[in-house]
């Protein structure tokens, strides 16, 4: 199970909304199969495992270990725990059920109904870490929160802006910051700000300084504020734009019309796009919203050694850092909300 635990990870954020999930096969106490799942829309790991082996015989007397109870109904893939079934095999080792209500559960009964031997439980805690954004779009109905800036050494997110600044990004942090946060994207399906960090810095909101998927950008903007000009609407990626007044798709760029006033709205409006996670970036805001409503799960700060005496305040919360980290003259304060984990 630690193995399928292993490749599981490889599929990262290329199958959200979908779990990351991996299977491996033994006969006679050699791994003989393995396999995962690779992309939202492909085979799943069993799939993979299954097809990985040349001498099908072998899976009657064979075990079959996954992180995830296969599935059981008809998506867009066949149900899993009937090609197990016909398989034969004799044996299958779920790490965890699925919380999916359409899965949970049915697949373990289904492999039994067959007569075939499932255990359940095996390294659950690590399978359900995991996958920590999976289970939280579906037992919570609303993807998994992580908030992220850095400030200055005295505290400012940024400096004071006047009507005449050009839109610009005051670095604070270094380029292995840079690098940690990029890597930090790849892993959730979306990316949100508000409407004045895109007038103000006119960010990128990409992986572009680390291998892996750019995540789909969400811009709350009531009025429609954006420069049109912006980054965000000409670079040819995903972008949702929520506001107030229209619903159109033009290109890459989508406006979704949505009466917001919190940062619960906001989630639900996340949960009906099918979004398991999402990384708030901005503004202070739209940060703070998330904090005071405590509707976030995981959340970085970035620590400077720049001074910029006044400006934007960064969020307040009161909590103590799970972890410290230091990169180049960066400090990494890594949160974790306790009153809901």
């Amino acid at each position: 199970m630690q193995r399928a635990l292993q490749l599981a990870k490889l599929g990262g954020s290329n199958v959200a909304p979908n779990p990351m999930v991996g299977a491996v096969i033994v006969h006679n106490g050699r791994i003989i199969g393995e396999g995962f799942h690779e992309k939202f829309g492909g085979p799943h790991a069993e799939v993979n495992a299954v097809n990985s082996v040349t001498d099908h015989s072998l899976f009657k007397e064979s075990t079959i270990y996954v992180t995830l109870e296969p599935c059981a109904h008809t998506g867009k893939t066949p149900p899993c725990c009937e090609l197990l079934a016909y398989h034969r095999f004799k044996r299958v080792v779920v790490a965890t059920r699925d919380p999916y209500e359409e899965v949970s559960g049915l697949g373990i009964s289904k492999l039994r109904d067959k007569g075939i031997d499932v255990t359940v439980g095996v390294l659950q805690d690590e399978a359900i870490a995991l996958n920590k954004r999976f289970f939280m779009l579906h037992q919570e109905k609303r993807p998994y929160v992580f908030l992220k800036w850095a400030e200055s050494a005295d505290g400012f997110m940024d400096i004071q802006r006047n009507g005449t600044d050009s839109a610009k990004i005051n670095w604070i942090s270094g380029e292995l910051s840079k690098v940690h946060t990029h890597a930090g994207r790849a892993k959730e399906q979306a990316i949100l700000v508000g409407q004045r960090t895109i007038r103000n810095d006119n960010p990128s909101l990409t992986t572009r300084a680390f291998y892996g998927k750019s995540p789909i950008r969400l811009i709350l903007d009531p009025a429609l504020k954006s420069p049109q000009e912006s980054i965000v609407f000409h670079d040819g990626k995903k972008t949702i734009v929520f506001n107030h007044t229209t619903n159109d798709i033009s290109g890459d760029i989508e406006f979704i019309k949505a009466d917001f006033n919190s940062a619960g709205i906001v989630l639900e409006e996340l949960y009906k796009l099918n979004i398991s996670s999402v990384i708030i970036e901005g503004g202070a805001r739209t940060l703070q919203c998330f904090i005071d409503e405590n509707l976030w799960d995981e959340a970085l700060v970035i620590k400077g050694n720049c001074i910029f005496e006044n400006g934007v305040k960064g969020p307040k919360f009161n909590h103590i850092p799970s972890k410290t980290l230091k990169t180049e003259n960066d400090l990494h304060f890594c949160y974790v909300n306790q009153t809901l984990h």
